[in-house]
């Protein structure tokens, strides 16, 4: 038979191969992949896909033609950053990755010294970063995501909230503060050009901006529920300007 001719090294082989497939499968996690994203033609904004938009802002430290579309969480550190389940539970934990703590460390989103630091440079890989998020009180942001297979009909459909900080913080707001400020809830599974691989389905949603957000530089986040004690985030500041 097929199977006795094959050494007992080729079969291990053959396993450790197809539990590694299997783990990237399960284990793929999500992240912002664009934070002021523009469709082509707003009358039609049914396409998450790069053919139907361009991005106008991104997370800290987001690295620019580093690899193809959601393709990040295996990057090194992982792009997805998962709360620390015991700090002591994941609404005070740390909002921005630091690239050291919690369940899953992720890339480093601290905040820039100056702000626009974190956007201006090259990340820890020397690549290049993306721009960051111009914007107006009452404006509109679309942000993207991949789906990293947790978008297929057998998932629970767990929101994305987006929180604010106020004007011009010198440090990175607390989870607390970040939760006392949600102002939007976005559908997780708002996804389309759904092929056949349900990790690389591109998703995301739009909200309008409070119309008396003062002008200045904001700290936004992304927050995600997987699990009952699995949170993602991701981090990215706005600069608010007139209109």
């Amino acid at each position: 038979m097929f199977f006795t001719s094959l050494s007992k090294a080729s079969l291990a082989l053959i396993a450790a191969s197809l539990v590694l497939l299997l783990t990237n499968s399960v284990e793929s996690h999500s992240y912002a992949d664009c934070i002021d994203w523009r469709f082509t033609n707003p009358k039609k904004s049914n396409s998450w896909s790069d053919k139907h938009g361009a991005c106008f802002g991104y997370a800290r430290r987001f690295p620019l033609k580093a690899k193809p579309f959601a393709k990040l969480d295996s990057d090194d550190p992982n792009r997805h950053y998962q709360q620390s389940h015991k700090n002591p539970d994941p609404n005070h934990a740390l909002p921005c990755s630091n690239g050291r703590q919690g369940e899953e460390p992720g890339a480093d989103e601290t905040m820039g010294h100056p702000v626009t630091a974190a956007y201006s440079g090259k990340d820890q890989h020397g690549r290049k970063t993306g721009m960051i998020t111009t914007t107006h009180p009452g404006g509109q942001l679309c942000i993207r995501w991949p789906a990293k297979n947790h978008a297929v009909p057998d998932e629970k459909n767990q929101p994305v909230t987006i929180a604010l900080s106020g004007a011009n913080p010198k440090k990175d707001p607390t989870q607390l503060e970040f939760l006392d400020n949600i102002v939007a809830k976005l559908n997780y599974k708002n996804c389309t050009d759904k092929g056949k691989d349900t990790d690389i389905w591109p998703c995301g949603g739009c909200f309008n901006l409070p119309k008396n957000l003062q002008t200045g530089y904001h700290v936004m986040q992304w927050r995600w529920k997987l699990n009952s004690d699995e949170w993602y985030t991701s981090c990215a500041d706005l600069n608010v300007v007139k209109k």
